[in-house]
C-alpha cells in the first residue's frame, strides 16, 4: 500500500548525473519519511531497468545549495536477499545495477529503538568499501522508552559520522544536509580491524551495545501489552472480523450524504448545460455521453475515499502485520503464508499494486499464487458496479441494528475471499509444492498513532487518481461508446431508441446471445467490453446506453431507478456474481504479463476467471429464478 502511494508522487526532471547517495535501511525503520522530508516534491518513480522493481528517486539540496541524486532503495534485512526488491539493493550497493551507476555514498538509516538487528545491516554495507553516513532515526521513541542513545559515542564506536533523525518531524534533516557539505564525508572512512577481518557481525554488535550500555533487556512497552489481545488466536481473529465488517458498513452509510450530493451536482449540471447547448449531435455528446457517463462514476467517490482511509489508518497504525500474523494459519491451510496477506489486502484497493507488492515474497510458487487469486481481492473499481445494484435493489433498512445494504456488500467481499482461497486450496491440493510447509517470520512494527498528514495525503491522492481515470480513459471510453451508439442514424420510419440502430446496437445484440443464459440484456452485454480497460466504465457505459435508449421523460431519470424498473431482481444478483469473479481490467493483466515476464499467466488468469464469472453467474441467476426474482 504505502508503495503505491508513493508511486503517485510528483514527477519532476532528476539529472542522471552527478553525485548519488543511496538510502539503506531495514523495512520499517523510517526510511521511506526520511526520504520524503529531504526531497520535498522533487522525486520521481519509475522501475529499474529490467525489472519490475520500483525505483524511488528524488534531488536532495544540501546546506550549501549542492544538488545531489538521492535514491530511496527497497528496504532488506541483509545483503543476502530472498526477494526481488532485496536483490535490487544489494545489485545497486554492489554496482551491478543494469543503467544505475554505484552509490557515492551511503546514507544508512538505523531504527534506534531496534539497534541490535539494524547494525547488522550496517556493517555488511560497510564492509563493501562505500562511504557510509549514518541517520540515528525514531531517536524520540527510542528516548521515551528509556534508551538513551549518545550519538557521539554511537560515532566513536562505528567510525562513521552519526546524525539523530527524527523523519516524520523533520527533526535533524539540516544537519545532514549540512553533513553531506563536507569532504570527508565522500571520502570515506577507513574499514576497523574487526570489519576487514569478518568477525561475526554478531559478536561486533553485542560489544558495541555493551560499550554504549545498550545491551540490557527492553521494558515491557505498550505495544507489547496491546498485542496479548489483539494477536489472540480467539479474540484478535474476532477483533480482526469486526474491523472489517464495521469498514464495510461505513462505507454505505457514511458515504449516502456526499453521493446524494455529488448526483444532485451532476443532474443539475446536466439540466443548465442542456439549456445553452441546442438540439443535436452536440448536445446528445455532453449530456447524454459525458455528463451522463462521468457523472455516474464520479457519484462513487465518497466510498472510495472511506474504503481507503480505513486501509490507510491501519496501514499507518502498525495493525496489518498483526493482521496478517493472524491470518498465517488460515492461509496455510490453502497452501499460503501469512506473507501473502499484505499483496491480498493491497489488492482491496487496486489489484495493480497488490500483485506489485508480492515481490516481498520470497517463495516463487508462492508469490505466483498470490498473483493468480490477487483479482478476486473486491477492487476499488468494483465499488461503484456493487453500490449502484445495490442501491437500485436492497432496500435501505436495518437488520438486527446493521445496515441491510452494508451487509450484503460485506457479503460479496467475503465471496472473492473465499473464492480466492479456493482457488489457493486447489492449487496446493494438485501441485507438490504447495504442500510444503513454509513458517512466517515478519517484523512487528510497535503501534502508533496514524499521522493525519499522511492519511490526508494518502486520500488526496488516491481522490486524484480517482478524477484523472474519469477524465482520462473512463471519458475516452464513454465518448468512443456514444460514437458507436449514435452512429448510423435510424432509418425512416423506424419507432424504437436510435441506438438500437447503431453499431453498439448491433454489438450488444450479438453479446446479448452469449450472456442470454445468465440473464445480461443487451445493454449489459454491451457495457461490459468497455468496462474490461476499467471496471468504472460499466458503470458510465450504462449511464450512457441507457440515456441513448430513454424515450420522453425516461431520458431525466438517473440510472439507478431505470435499471431498477427495468431489470429482474435476478439479472441484478447475476450481474453482482459476475464482477465477484470477473476477468481484470486490461491493465492488471498487463502488470501480470510484466511480473511475470511472459503471457501464459495472464492468459490463464483471464481464462479461469472467467469460467469462474459464468458459472457463478448462471448457478445465481437459476436459482434466484426458481426462487421468484424473475
Amino acid at each position: 500500500m504505502s508503495e503505491n502511494r508513493h508511486a503517485n508522487a510528483a514527477v519532476v526532471h532528476v539529472h542522471r548525473g552527478g553525485k548519488l547517495v543511496a538510502l539503506v535501511g531495514n523495512p520499517n525503520c523510517g526510511k521511506t519519511a526520511l526520504f520524503n522530508g529531504l526531497t520535498g516534491s522533487h522525486q520521481k518513480v519509475a522501475n529499474y531497468a529490467g525489472v519490475t522493481v520500483e525505483r524511488k528517486e528524488g534531488r536532495l539540496v544540501t546546506a550549501a545549495g549542492k544538488a545531489l541524486r538521492l535514491l530511496d532503495l527497497p528496504g532488506t534485512y541483509s545483503l543476502h536477499p530472498r526477494s526481488p526488491d532485496e536483490r535490487v539493493t544489494c545489485d545497486v550497493l554492489a554496482g551491478r545495477a543494469k543503467g544505475e551507476k554505484r552509490p557515492d555514498l551511503v546514507v544508512c538509516v538505523l531504527d534506534a529503538t531496534n539497534l541490535r538487528r539494524n547494525l547488522r545491516l550496517l556493517l555488511a554495507v560497510r564492509r563493501m568499501g562505500l562511504p557510509v553516513v549514518v541517520a540515528l532515526n525514531m531517536a524520540d521513541l527510542a528516548a521515551r522508552r528509556g534508551l538513551k542513545i549518545d550519538a557521539a559515542a554511537l560515532s566513536a564506536q562505528l567510525g562513521l559520522p552519526v546524525v539523530r533523525t527524527v523523519a516524520i518531524h523533520k527533526e535533524g534533516l539540516e544537519e545532514l544536509r549540512g553533513l553531506l557539505d563536507q569532504p570527508e564525508v565522500w571520502a570515506g572512512a577507513p574499514l576497523p580491524e574487526a570489519a576487514e577481518q569478518q568477525v561475526d557481525d554478531h559478536v561486533t554488535v553485542k560489544t558495541m551495545l555493551r560499550a554504549l550500555q545498550l545491551d540490557h533487556d527492553l521494558p515491557t512497552l505498550p505495544s507489547d501489552r496491546v498485542d496479548r489481545v489483539l494477536l489472540h488466536p480467539v479474540a484478535g481473529s474476532v477483533i480482526l472480523a469486526v474491523l472489517l465488517f464495521l469498514l464495510f458498513q461505513a462505507v454505505f452509510s457514511w458515504a449516502e450524504p456526499p453521493k446524494d450530493l455529488i448526483e444532485s451536482g451532476m443532474a443539475w449540471l446536466g439540466a443548465q448545460v442542456g439549456q445553452w447547448v441546442p438540439e443535436g449531435w452536440l448536445h446528445s455528446l455532453i449530456v447524454d455521453g459525458v455528463i451522463a457517463g462521468a457523472g455516474g462514476v464520479l457519484a462513487f467517490l465518497p466510498q472510495i475515499l472511506i474504503l481507503f482511509f480505513f486501509i490507510l489508518v491501519l496501514e499507518e497504525s502498525g495493525y496489518l502485520p498483526r493482521a496478517a500474523l493472524l491470518l498465517d494459519r488460515l492461509m496455510g491451510s490453502v497452501g499460503l503464508s501469512g506473507r501473502s496477506f499484505i499483496p491480498l489486502l493491497s489488492s482491496f484497493a487496486c489489484a495493480i499494486p497488490g500483485i506489485m507488492a508480492t515481490r516481498s515474497i520470497s517463495n516463487p510458487r508462492d508469490r505466483l499464487v498470490t498473483i493468480l487469486i490477487a483479482p478476486l481481492m473486491t477492487c476499488s473499481a468494483r465499488l461503484p458496479v456493487y453500490a449502484l445494484l445495490i442501491g437500485a435493489f436492497v432496500p435501505q433498512r436495518q437488520v438486527a441494528g446493521l445496515e441491510l445494504q452494508g451487509l450484503v456488500l460485506f457479503g460479496l467481499y467475503l465471496a472473492g475471499i473465499l473464492g480466492a482461497l479456493a482457488v489457493a486450496w486447489l492449487l496446493k491440493r494438485f501441485t507438490n509444492s504447495g504442500r510444503l510447509v513454509r513458517p512466517l517470520m515478519m517484523e512487528l512494527p510497535n503501534y502508533h498513532w496514524p499521522h493525519p498528514r499522511s492519511i490526508a495525503i494518502g486520500l488526496w491522492q488516491r481522490a486524484v487518481i480517482f478524477v484523472k481515470r474519469v477524465g482520462g480513459i473512463i471519458m475516452v471510453l464513454t465518448i468512443a461508446l456514444w460514437l458507436l451508439a449514435s452512429f448510423p442514424a435510424p432509418p425512416e420510419g423506424a419507432t424504437g431508441a436510435p441506438i438500437q440502430y447503431s453499431v453498439a446496437g448491433w454489438l450488444g445484440a450479438g453479446l446479448a446471445k452469449i450472456f442470454e443464459p445468465i440473464g445480461f440484456n443487451w445493454q449489459i452485454s454491451l457495457a461490459l467490453v468497455p468496462g474490461l480497460a476499467a471496471r468504472e466504465v460499466a458503470i458510465s457505459a450504462l449511464g450512457t446506453v441507457y440515456a441513448l435508449s430513454a424515450t420522453g421523460d425516461d431520458a431525466a431519470q438517473a440510472l439507478a431507478p431505470l435499471i431498477s424498473q427495468s431489470w429482474s431482481l435476478a439479472t441484478a444478483l447475476s450481474l453482482l456474481a459476475w464482477y465477484v469473479f470477473a476477468p481484470q481490467c486490461i491493465a492488471t493483466l498487463a502488470a501480470v504479463k510484466r511480473e511475470t515476464g511472459g503471457y501464459k499467466v495472464p492468459l490463464i488468469m483471464t481464462g479461469y476467471l472467467f469460467g469462474l464469472a459464468y458459472l457463478a453467474s448462471f448457478i445465481t441467476y437459476r436459482v434466484a429464478l426458481l426462487l421468484g426474482g424473475g
